[in-house]
């Protein structure tokens, strides 16, 4: 009998994924890069696959992980979906490239749009195919209604079918699955996305020297991509409100994304120009100090599978105020760890900071409790050895075929 357990196996994931560290999109990239690292800990040898931009190098080791990058066939191509099309031409040619020198024994791949190389590769080399969901079209919009939207949704489709075993960041995601695509719920797996803290520079104080801090109130940070299902407009609307009640505090809010312009002009109709700045991209090491400097962090999401920059709030020890929808509700006990509140309701946003801005010392608690719960569970030591056992069922069970 073959012994599927990976422990002393050389195993070579080909992982493929089409964005990593330092190019930085959403918290796709930071999963990929946490979960390599902590495979290649565990003795698997990652060979992980994504797309090239500015002048990184096309090849380079990190922390372990084989990184190659590449360029799409129509690299500088505005139509996004003719672009994912050329990087997916790419992703399969790098990969029967390095097939001469390495014989893979999975593949990983992360979200739709990697899928058509990963499917192809799948039949190419006759291994099992292992996808990583982590968010969906139809989540993400409440529906399908554009024709966009229904192109991704079917990539997602095509990849769900006909992936050996599916894996997701939380419950929430895994019904999610189940019910868009009916794939049946053994079949999927539930990993948590795990968390870093960062070490900061000895010298940082320059890196906030250009940021709008303002230590006579009282900070309240948030960050993701400038996209509606953050909920971003919620914290304006909440900011309006809490300027016109006198409570003393000002948001800072970071990202990228296509509606940084419209949130950016709309604080500016509102006159809150002195109470929320969306200050655009930061890098990890201002954005750990800015978990540090504020005094709560707030996630207003109305679709978040998970939520990695809520559990960078908690292991920062700050409280955190985080809707209660998705995954978001699974990272925290409310009254414990962190505070929920009702989705796409300013109201309900500021009940709960009011509740925190009048009670230090439990929002201290709060934040102390949030790290420990945090380091227990949300370690990507902990993600990549869940992993580990995916991959071991799913050779075990082809290898009964």
């Amino acid at each position: 009998m073959v012994n599927h357990s990976l422990g002393k196996m050389n195993v070579k994931i080909l992982m493929l994924t089409w964005e990593f560290p330092p190019d930085i999109i959403g918290g796709l990239g930071r999963h990929a890069f946490g979960l390599s690292r902590e495979l290649c800990a565990l003795g698997f040898e990652i060979h992980l696959l994504t797309a090239r931009r500015d002048t990184h190098p096309f090849y380079e080791n990190v922390e372990g992980i084989h990184v190659y990058r590449v360029l799409p066939l129509n690299d500088g191509e505005e139509d996004f979906l003719l672009w994912v099309g050329g990087l997916n031409i790419a992703l399969v040619d790098k990969a029967i490239e390095l097939s001469f020198k390495h014989r893979f024994t999975v593949i990983h791949a992360h979200d739709w749009l990697v899928s058509a190389a990963a499917i192809s590769l799948k039949n190419y080399f006759n291994i099992p195919l292992i996808s990583t969901i982590h968010a969906t079209e139809h989540g993400r919009n409440n529906g399908i209604s554009t024709e966009l939207q229904r192109f991704i949704h079917e990539k997602e489709q095509d990849l769900v079918e006909r992936s050996d075993h599916v894996i997701v960041c939380s419950t929430a995601m895994k019904m999610e699955i189940y019910k868009i695509f009916l794939r049946p719920v053994q079949e999927i797996s539930v990993i948590p996305n795990g968390v870093d803290e960062t070490v900061l520079p000895l010298d940082k104080k320059y890196l906030l020297a250009s940021l709008p801090l303002d230590h006579k109130r009282k900070l309240i940070f948030s960050l993701g991509r400038m996209v509606k299902e953050k909920g971003f407009d919620i914290l304006i609307e909440a900011a309006r409100k809490m300027k016109k009640r006198g409570i003393n505090v000002y948001f800072i809010i970071a990202g990228t994304g296509p509606l940084l312009s419209f949130y950016r002009n709309r604080v500016r109709d509102l006159s809150l120009h002195d109470t929320v700045y969306f200050i655009g991209f930061i890098d990890e090491y201002v954005r750990t100090l800015l978990f540090q400097e504020c005094y709560l962090a707030v996630f207003p999401s109305r679709y978040e599978p998970f939520g990695i920059a809520a559990l960078e709030a908690m292991i920062a020890e700050r409280p955190v105020i985080a809707a209660n929808r998705g995954g978001l509700r699974e990272l925290i006990r409310h009254g414990r760890t962190g505070l929920l509140m009702d989705p796409d309701d300013p109201d309900s946003f500021i009940e709960q900071a009011v509740f925190l801005l009048e009670n230090e010392a439990t929002a201290l608690c709060m934040g102390r409790l949030a790290k420990k719960h945090v380091k227990h569970v949300f370690s990507w030591r902990r993600t990549a050895l869940l992993t580990k056992r995916v991959y071991e069922k799913v050779l075990v069970k082809g290898s009964d075929c």
